[in-house]
């Protein structure tokens, strides 16, 4: 009787471990998502080109734990289109969002693409998941109600010192003739302010590890976006020693690289807001500016483990899906200026990191991918239905297996009907009057030669060309770039609106 007794009660044991078990592994079946945006971060980082030896141990951290997209591009080479994009899982092409637009217009009855679209962390949310977000996420922060919590952002990029440091905003764009015309540029660099605790991310991060400490009866979706490295390029000093002046490499830059650009492509890159390649070489501030963008990433990588750490001593380390991503590049004197604003390689390309549970460790991949599938790779890593409003490709398969990447390709658009499109060793450019650019970058890695019209490549630009966007929205109303003449006429014109002024937008001091 108690040999019976004593195996019912082993039973009940048994049986009670197992529902206990299973209830465990239903609460966890949905892993959590870390989404991370830093702003104006370009490829130099250590896993990827270690330029001038750049000191990024938590970036190789991350990359160690995960996957590294070597070759992603944004699907805009400007902050609120690109990140418009991410959130929406659609193209600028589709949306005609190609500028600035408020967080709280992007999703708009008049909008027909945009009127009743799910942003990501409200898919998220819709299945199941507590949402938190905190930083420049969106263009400025997030729409409205957007998040179950919301951390807000500071505005602007400070803190600031009481006066610039060395440039002033305006740079030629004050001369009579361009008086006006170009906003003014937050651009500026210099060691400020004494330690990191002033810096808005690192209130950031603190708030994020604050969270990661909690319990939840949920999977979550915690959102944090780096206002570094967008300039000013400052951080406290000790960033800018780890890297001697003497120590600094200069990008590559040709002083009659534009001769062979189309009339367009140079409209575009008409900044003079912007310091010059040209100034910076006579002036001797362009080792300056580039140390200032190197401590700028190391101040962001210094952050970036904070976070790690954080996770790592949670409850939630071994259950959280961990993407890292960038806006888009940014240009440190190639092509004649320092900016981002072009369909250039320098500007389009920038880092794109997953890690988490099921995906291989210390993996890189060199294929051309587009940040457009962040969407739709979150979704299925989470283990959720796709948004078949996505016009993006989950890359899971590309991550988890050896699947063959020779056709894959990613596309660019900068304004109504100019594109970039990136396959392979090649890129091919065509702007809205159907003049061209295409790159070998087998021969010219920096996109020095123009090659659109050399009989060599009629058959590879054909093929790219059967690439571009089908679809070409005019500008939504609520979007607008009045930093650039160009895209103040293109709007006017294509809307079919009479050009009237504008005022021109630009940092806030």
């Amino acid at each position: 009787m108690k040999k019976i007794y004593f195996l019912a009660l082993t039973s009940i044991f048994v049986l009670s471990a197992c529902k206990t078990d299973k209830k465990e592994e239903v609460k966890s079946a949905k892993p959590n998502v870390l989404f991370i945006a830093v702003d104006d971060l370009n490829n130099w980082i250590s896993p990827i080109t270690n330029f001038s030896n750049v000191k990024t141990p938590n970036f190789d951290r991350l990359a160690k734990m995960g996957v590294t997209f070597t070759n992603a591009h944004v699907q805009a080479p400007l902050c609120g289109p690109s990140r418009a994009s991410i959130m929406t899982g659609l193209r600028p092409s589709t949306t005609g969002i190609y500028g600035m637009t408020p967080d709280n217009k992007i999703r708009r009855p008049e909008n027909p693409a945009t009127k009743d679209i799910t942003f990501l962390p409200e898919y998220f949310e819709q299945n199941g998941y507590h949402t938190m977000g905190i930083g420049k996420l969106f263009h400025i922060h997030a729409p409205d109600s957007v998040f179950n919590e919301s951390g807000g952002r500071v505005k602007g990029f400070g803190p600031y010192p009481k006066e610039r440091i060395v440039w002033d905003g305006f740079g030629t764009s004050k001369s009579k003739e361009n008086k006006g015309k170009y906003g003014r540029t937050s651009t500026d660099w210099g060691a400020f302010p004494e330690n990191d605790t002033l810096m808005p991310d690192h209130k950031s991060v603190n708030w994020v590890a604050e969270r990661l400490k909690r319990n939840y009866d949920k999977p979550f979706f915690m959102a944090l976006g780096f206002l570094r490295v967008h300039v000013p390029l400052y951080v406290p000093q000790k960033w800018f020693d780890l890297y001697p002046l003497e120590d600094i490499q200069t990008p590559p830059y040709k002083s009659d690289d534009l001769n062979d650009i189309p009339q367009i492509g140079l409209h575009i890159n008409d900044l003079p807001m912007m310091p010059s390649t040209e100034w910076a070489k006579e002036s001797g501030e362009w080792k300056k500016i580039v140390q200032a963008y190197l401590a700028c990433i190391s101040y962001v990588d210094y952050e970036l483990g904070r976070v790690l750490d954080a996770l790592e001593s949670s409850k939630h380390a071994n259950n959280t899906v961990i993407v890292l991503w960038s806006d888009h590049g940014y240009r440190l004197g190639e092509k004649g200026t320092f900016a981002k604003h072009a369909l250039w390689e320098t500007a389009t390309k920038a880092p794109l990191m997953f890690a988490g549970p099921n995906l291989p460790k210390g993996k890189k991949i060199n294929a051309p991918v587009e940040m457009l599938s962040i969407y739709p790779t979150l979704l299925e890593l989470s283990g959720l239905s796709a948004n078949n409003k996505n016009e993006g490709k989950s890359l899971v398969n590309m991550m988890q297996s050896d699947e063959i990447t020779e056709n894959t390709y990613a596309i660019t658009t900068f304004g109504m009907n100019n594109h970039a499109v990136k396959i392979n060793n090649y890129r091919y450019i065509s702007y809205e009057d159907g003049t061209e650019e295409f790159y070998d970058h087998t021969s010219d890695p920096n996109e020095w030669n123009n090659e659109a019209k050399n009989p060599k490549y009629t058959a590879q630009i054909e093929k790219m060309k059967g690439l571009l966007p089908k679809v070409n929205m005019i500008w939504d109303e609520e979007s607008s770039y009045t930093f650039q003449p160009y895209f103040v006429e293109q709007k006017a014109r294509v809307n079919g609106e009479e050009k009237k002024p504008v005022e021109v937008i630009g940092a806030d001091r």
